[in-house]
């Protein structure tokens, strides 16, 4: 390996190295009240959207609060001063609403929904004999 090649890898690396491309961090939000959505772009170019009734903080919000929305300075956090709610970008993508307990509840919510699948599922399930008694050691 030449010289030359090795410091333009160095120097390619580190610019890697202090790049945005590749760290979640938010140039722009906004609260798109015609799809009841908050969008999130990215300094990578992606954008993400979520339905803010997911997200702790402002599940009873009102459209007006959710419209002053602001991204942090360091890009990596999103902030409703009125509703004083912050959210990370990072846990965001990661698909975090909030703490522990509130995710807890989401999927509490979730696992209550009645859908015709879970019906033929446990249906299905049923015509086996029904759950497996536990095994007790």
């Amino acid at each position: 390996m030449d010289k030359d090649f090795a410091e333009r890898y160095d120097r390619a690396v580190d610019a890697a190295a202090k790049s945005d491309r590749y760290e979640p961090r938010a140039t722009s939000v906004h609260y798109d009240s015609s799809k009841g959505r908050v969008v999130v772009e990215l300094a990578n170019g992606a954008t993400f959207i979520f339905p803010p009734s997911v997200a702790q903080g402002l599940e009873d919000a009102l459209a007006e609060d959710l419209l002053d929305v602001s991204v942090t300075p360091s890009g990596d956090g999103l902030r409703w001063e009125k509703l004083d709610a912050d959210l990370s970008v990072s846990s965001l993508l990661m698909g975090i609403f909030g703490n522990k307990a509130w995710m807890a509840e989401l999927g509490r919510l979730g696992g209550k929904s009645r859908t015709k699948a879970k019906a033929d599922a446990s249906r299905a399930n049923g015509q086996k004999g029904g759950r497996p008694r536990r095994k007790v050691a």
